[in-house]
């Protein structure tokens, strides 16, 4: 099995979104048989509640925020839908790998923000979100995949905070895991008993722009998705692929 796991991409509204369409042609071309969104597939920056007041969160509305998702999710699947429509017409195989989404803390502010105001249920929700063609997993759920265990990120303590490093989840989680959440790029490698061995990546920036809230040094992160090949019972061999090679290459 070939898995593609793309991480936080936080689609902004007005930000330039063609770094979707390089990942939706890489996925046409290389064709992995599952492709895991790790969340966070939205920015969702009108329900952030730490700007509210502040002169950045002027102009933000959620109408903005859930048509700039539609569009990033237009450019990320329009290659595969060129591709089954030529396929068809040619009578060939079509391609309809597992489109996989578990959801981040960026989309729960949907969810935060109706339980802080009443008045909201029945306006905004989920469903609002472009992600009818993904099997959808709730905040924090993992789902296990072929022994990989995909969650946006693994709580750790009484207080439920990210699991700071991929070495932690080696430890804690005891099997492969991908989370996304933090910026950058670690990876940690482990044994279980019987020599089988464990990988854990926690990789979560797949965006081209910066964030106003970090400085020059701390925005200069690790940005891409990864390739895991030959994915059997939690083992695998993982490739990343950062943005700048996605450009040069389709942009």
């Amino acid at each position: 099995m070939k898995h593609l796991v793309i991480p936080d991409t936080q689609i902004k509204y007005g930000e330039d979104l063609s770094y979707l369409t390089w990942i939706g042609e890489f996925i046409v071309q290389k064709k992995p048989d599952v492709v895991i969104h790790l969340g966070d597939f939205a920015d969702m920056s009108s329900l952030a509640s730490y700007d509210v007041g502040k002169k950045s969160f002027e102009g933000q509305r959620y109408v903005k925020d859930i048509e700039a998702a539609h569009i990033g999710m237009q450019l990320l699947l329009q290659p595969l839908v060129d591709f089954n429509l030529k396929a068809k017409k040619n009578k060939e195989k079509q391609y309809k790998p597992r489109l996989v989404l578990t959801l981040g803390n960026h989309e729960q502010r949907i969810e935060r923000a109706v339980n802080d105001d009443p008045k909201l249920e029945g306006l905004i929700s989920y469903k609002d979100l472009p992600y009818k063609s993904w099997e959808v997993y709730p905040y924090l759920k993992p789902v296990i995949i072929d022994g990989i265990a995909y969650c946006h990120y693994f709580p750790s303590g009484v207080m439920g905070r990210p699991t700071a490093t991929a070495y932690l989840l080696v430890s804690k989680m005891h099997m492969s895991c991908v989370a996304g959440h933090q910026q950058g790029k670690q990876i940690a490698y482990g044994k279980r008993p019987d020599g089988s061995l464990i990988t854990c990546i926690i990789a979560g920036s797949c965006y081209e722009h910066n964030e106003t809230y970090m400085d020059v040094q701390t925005n200069n992160h690790w940005r891409g998705i990864i390739m895991l090949h030959e994915v059997n019972e939690g083992s695998f061999d993982e490739l990343f692929i950062s943005l700048k090679y996605l450009k040069e290459k389709y942009g």
